[in-house]
Order: structure tokens, then C-alpha cells, then sequence
């Protein structure tokens, strides 16, 4: 196979499931770390490599929750956001749908509207200075329980910002059952928002379907273990709900033992709409042009695959259509010329 790295580079593409504080490079961790030197964060950012070494997705947890406590004034997020789009832009993502855990932050004391400000503001600037379209998914933070779900609903419904289009659940599955969040999904669903819950990354398929059932999930984060159930993996092909793989991640977090395991295989022959995400990029020593490059080595794909793997990405988005039709005929025209050279 030749090398695919270049073509990846210049590839537009569109990323679905990236979290905005685990997104941080270390250069970004460092300065939110120098400002908050009570912080046990490493202010080098050669020691933050090692930081980010996990040693199970509890352990990960742990320290990306030491990370998130850096960000305590608007002035943060707003820096942050806007660094996270310049990395995005460096990769030629020309979409994000950015995770965002706003409860992790109001309830650190950042004023709520001052946060909607900040986020909005870095929004607009991505977009007019480095071509970078975002869009917020508003997640509960899984570990924080039922009070972390009502005032994300809150925030969500009652404080939305221009660029929120969906409502999303995140940190551990274990012992955290997604029944109980319906209420608040059904609240956002109700506002008009879209559900995209993790589910099945460290808990077997049975999270998925309640995924599905309860919070009416119309893409699936991570969904690992989608792959033991043949009538689960039948059902997301047929009704087109994606799957976000982050392929990197499963290994960092141990949900997957190694890259050669991945199901991601499995997925594809099942004819599930599958995209390629990198979820927090820098703790994982990744990128996504890097997870491209991952899933073309797994699936065997060409410039002609990795192109489709992109398209996927459009398609399972929430842009409105004008949007991604213009970022498919994109990509087809970057591919048609590539192959032509």
C-alpha cells in the first residue's frame, strides 16, 4: 500500500466526536496549568506526555477531570476553544461537532451566560479566521450523576447557544445506567435538540439498545461492543444510526486490547454507518488525521475508501444540507485531483 499520509493531510474532513477539554494539546494544558499553579497538572509540556499515560479508562477519567479543572474563568474556555480549532484547522477538518461539558465548568463557579459568551465568541472567530465550522454537543458528565443531567438540560434548553445541535452523555458506563437520563434527553429532543449518547465502550451492547430506547440516540459514541449482537449491529445498519469509533482511544482507555482487535472490521461488513473520530487527541498522542490512517490499515482502504470514510462523516453530521453537500463535493473534488496527479 503506498503511503497514505499525505492524502489524509490535505483531506477535508469532518470530526463527530472530539471533547472540547480533551482536545487541549500540551502546549494549551501547560499555559491553563501556569495559570493555576495549585493545579497538580505538569506546567512542561515534555512531562504532560506523561501525564497522559492511563492505566484504565477509571485512571483516565481521573486525570481528564484534573484537566477540565484548569478551566475556571471565561478567558480560559474561550482560549481553549479557539486553540482547538487552530488544531483542528492545521488537519483540514473543516467541521467539528466539539463535546462540551458546560455543568464541569458553571459548577466551578464560571458564570453560566459568560460561558455561552465564550464559547460563541471562539465559535465565530474559528469560523471568519481559520475556515473551521464548530458546532456544540452539550454532554452530562455520566460520573456526576442525576443533578449534573437536570442543569445540563437547563443550560441546554434554557441558555442555547447559536451553534448547540445536540445533547450527549459521557464519562464511564460502568455503574452508571442510561435509563435513568431520559427525562433530560427528553427534554432536549423536545427543544429540537439531536441525541448522541456514548454507549457500549466499556459495557456490552445491552447499553447500546438502551441507548437507542430510552434516549433515542441517532449516532452512538463509541459503541465498541456493538459487535456481539448481530440483531443490535442489523438494526443500526438498517436505520443508519452511526457509530463514532475512535479507534486509539479504545486502546488508551483499555476497552479494546489491541488495534488488531478492534471490531471496527466487523462494523463495516455489517453495513453500519461508521465514522472515524479521535476523542480527545492530545491525551491519546493522536490526531485525526493519525485515526485515518489507523482505520485505513484495519479496513485495507485507498485514497477512494479513506474519501468515503470522510463522506461518512458528513453524512452522519448535523449540517444543515446545504453545508454538506458543499463539504461532499469538497472532498470528491480534493480526491478526484489527487488520483488524477
Amino acid at each position: 500500500m503506498s503511503d497514505l499520509h499525505p492524502f489524509i493531510a490535505g483531506l477535508p474532513k469532518a470530526e463527530l466526536h472530539v471533547h472540547h477539554v480533551g482536545s487541549a494539546s500540551p502546549r494549551i494544558v501547560a499555559e491553563l496549568a501556569s495559570r493555576h499553579p495549585d493545579s497538580k497538572v505538569p506546567t512542561d509540556p515534555e512531562a504532560i506526555a506523561d501525564y497522559f499515560t492511563f492505566t484504565d479508562f477509571a485512571h483516565f477519567i481521573e486525570v481528564y477531570l484534573s484537566v477540565v479543572d484548569l478551566v475556571r474563568t471565561p478567558d480560559d474556555v474561550r482560549h481553549l476553544t479557539f486553540e482547538v480549532a487552530r488544531d483542528m484547522a492545521r488537519q483540514n477538518i473543516r467541521y467539528a461537532e466539539l463535546t462540551i461539558t458546560p455543568y464541569s465548568s458553571t459548577r466551578r463557579g464560571i458564570d453560566e451566560k459568560a460561558f455561552m459568551e465564550a464559547i460563541e465568541d471562539a465559535r465565530k472567530a474559528a469560523e471568519t479566521e481559520l475556515g473551521v465550522i464548530l458546532r456544540w454537543c452539550f454532554d452530562i458528565p455520566g460520573e456526576a450523576g442525576l443533578e449534573a443531567a437536570a442543569e445540563t438540560a437547563r443550560l441546554a434548553v434554557e441558555l442555547r447557544p447559536e451553534g448547540l445541535v445536540s445533547f450527549g452523555l459521557g464519562g464511564p458506563e460502568v455503574g452508571v445506567p442510561r435509563p435513568q437520563f431520559k427525562p433530560y434527553f427528553d427534554a432536549a429532543r423536545a427543544a429540537g435538540l439531536h441525541s448522541v449518547p456514548h454507549a457500549g465502550e466499556t459495557t456490552g451492547p445491552e447499553t447500546v439498545w438502551d441507548a437507542i430506547r430510552e434516549l433515542g440516540a441517532e449516532r452512538i459514541g463509541h459503541g465498541t461492543s456493538s459487535t456481539r449482537d448481530p440483531e443490535l449491529l442489523a438494526y443500526l445498519a438498517e436505520h443508519r444510526i452511526a457509530l463514532e469509533v475512535c479507534p486509539t482511544s479504545n486502546i488508551a482507555t483499555r476497552a479494546v486490547a489491541t488495534l488488531d482487535e478492534h471490531p471496527v472490521k466487523e462494523m463495516v461488513a455489517a453495513g453500519v454507518l461508521v465514522t472515524i473520530n479521535s476523542d480527545d487527541p492530545p491525551m491519546f498522542g493522536s490526531d485525526l488525521n493519525n485515526e485515518y490512517a489507523v482505520a485505513a490499515r484495519l479496513l485495507d482502504l485507498d485514497e477512494r475508501g479513506l474519501a468515503q470514510l470522510a463522506k461518512n462523516a458528513v453524512e452522519a453530521s448535523f449540517l444543515d444540507p446545504a453545508g454538506k453537500a458543499k463539504l461532499t463535493a469538497e472532498i470528491d473534488t480534493y480526491t478526484s485531483a489527487w488520483l488524477a496527479s
